[in-house]
């Protein structure tokens, strides 16, 4: 099983409404993909002076499992994945680090 996590930092939090349906609509996209075995999102826990670090700081974290390198290729082709991606950067444009690795123990 390979594990693919985003590390997705808006341009300013979105309100938490939209922040939810952004992650709704990219868990839909996938799990209509038939691709992903699992999902899961969650939020990012500030601390505080984290603001004064010259890094990238996450809005929320993203982690999808899929069975094999193949099938994560695969997943980088929905169309509906790009069509999501390009509603949400026209409407609050974001930047994404991600990494794809085995399961952390």
């Amino acid at each position: 099983m390979i594990q693919h996590t985003m590390i997705v930092s808006f341009d300013g939090t979105p309100p938490d409404t939209e922040l939810d349906q952004y992650l709704a609509d990219i868990e839909r996209v996938m799990a209509d993909s038939g691709l992903v075995q699992s999902f899961a999102a969650r939020r990012h826990l500030p601390v505080p002076g984290e603001e004064a670090i010259p890094a990238m700081i996450a809005t929320v974290v993203v982690q999808l499992a899929v069975a094999d390198m193949d099938t994560l290729a695969k997943a980088f082709t929905v169309p509906a994945l790009h069509d999501v991606i390009a509603h949400w950067q026209a409407r609050r444009p974001y930047k994404v680090a991600w990494a794809n690795h085995e399961v952390l123990a």
